[in-house]
């Protein structure tokens, strides 16, 4: 069998990148689906999902790879000609399902691969030696976002065009018994003679053309699916406190947490502060109020405000009561000592954190370390080869006095 095409059938190259990435692809789906309904339980179910998603990813890797070798070895070769060149509807509809299957293998791995690039923190390794991120991609939620909503329609489409495609070989095989299917699987000795007529170059150009409009058309769709409304570009403006000395104007509260030993960051889209500062003595106090619900966390933003973490719906607030205490030194940071309430379980916290005051308008972050075992989150998890003790709870805010 030669390695080209020839004007009957496919060549080896060509025959194995197409049962090779076909078997890729389809391995690709059935793990994604695999990984998208297992059950999300304790550290053994979490662990399992983590695998099967890096699993996924690697499997994912490979298709691409090859998918676009093949693109490349097939933009360099003939292909057979057409059995049916009479049929000109049915050969173009055809074509261009060819040509959206193979722009398919090449746009959908990528774009789980500009997803992961994305998303905050490291979820779900892609089992490889290589870099697990593509250059000049941002960690950027909202980035993230827009590509796992290309990501979720596009398996759709990618799982129509494979149907179509399977649907128009079992066509020439049981109602057109004409030999197709031996161009790409059989003795190519065997396959039939295509007429010697061949169509202009006109109908192929058009035929990938319209295969690349149905992709771009999917990276048009609303990015409204349940991954991209969990990660916002930014977190919304923070409610002042009816009474508070200190209006906050624009501010984040942040959360970082280590995920199979990667960092994760978040933030709380919904909090108030009650703020009284005395910038005569340094001295005052501060009560912050943080809705549970409201935390976004990349891919594991459910599985954190479930009822192995935080169980926002057993718990849906967390407090910080404090008092402000001044500078122990000229230059040195102020201190909010106090008690951190969270999943029902209240400790003493201290939170130290920069100030800076002009007139009526003050600019202050800090950021403290506590240990989710002092709050009972994560019990089952005894271990941090899941998910790390340390949590670091960090802000910033500016506030303008009443």
């Amino acid at each position: 069998m030669k390695a080209s095409n020839t004007a009957r059938a496919y060549g080896w190259v060509a025959r194995m990148f197409h049962w090779t990435v076909a078997v890729l692809i389809l391995a690709a789906i059935a793990i994604g689906l695999y990984a998208d309904n297992l059950p999300d339980g304790g550290e053994t179910q979490l662990q399992a999902i983590f695998t099967a998603y890096s699993v996924h990813k690697t499997v994912g890797m490979a298709a691409l790879a090859l998918a676009a070798l093949r693109l490349l070895w097939t933009l360099t070769q003939p292909r057979p000609r057409p059995l049916h060149p009479e049929r000109r509807l049915e050969s173009f509809g055809a074509e261009v399902v060819h040509w959206a299957l193979w722009i398919g293998m090449v746009v959908m791995p990528l774009s789980g691969w500009l997803l992961h690039s994305a998303a905050p923190g490291g979820f779900a390794r892609i089992l490889w030696p290589f870099g697990q991120r593509l250059p000049f991609v941002p960690e950027d939620a909202a980035l993230s976002g827009r590509f796992a909503a290309f990501h979720e329609f596009g398996w759709w489409l990618l799982a129509g065009l494979i149907l179509l495609h399977v649907a128009g070989a079992l066509k020439h095989a049981i109602i057109d018994r004409d030999g197709t299917m031996r161009r790409m699987a059989g003795n190519p000795e065997h396959a039939p003679e295509p007429p010697a007529a061949q169509p202009g170059l006109l109908p192929h150009v058009l035929a990938a053309l319209a295969g690349l409009v149905v992709w771009v058309g999917v990276a048009f769709i609303p990015a409204d699916t349940p991954e991209a409304q969990e990660m916002p570009a930014t977190a919304s403006a923070p409610a002042a406190a009816a009474g508070s000395g200190w209006a906050v104007e624009q501010g984040a509260l942040e959360i970082e947490v280590m995920q199979a030993g990667n960092a994760v960051t978040g933030q709380f889209g919904q909090w108030q502060a009650d703020i009284a500062y005395d910038p005569e003595t340094q001295t005052g106090r501060v009560t912050v109020d943080v809705d549970i619900a409201s935390l976004t966390l990349g891919a594991i933003s459910d599985a954190a405000k479930g009822p192995d973490f935080l169980n926002a719906a057993a718990h849906p607030a967390a407090r910080f009561e404090a008092e402000i205490l001044p500078p122990p030194a000229e230059g040195q940071p102020h201190a909010a000592q106090g008690r951190l309430t969270i999943a029902g379980q209240t400790v003493e916290a201290d939170l130290p954190f920069e100030l800076t005051l002009q007139g009526d308008v003050a600019q202050a972050k800090g950021q403290m370390r506590v240990d989710r075992r002092d709050f009972g989150i994560g019990a089952g998890y005894a271990d941090e080869s899941t998910v790390g003790f340390g949590v670091e709870i960090g802000f910033e805010l500016t506030a303008k006095r009443q």
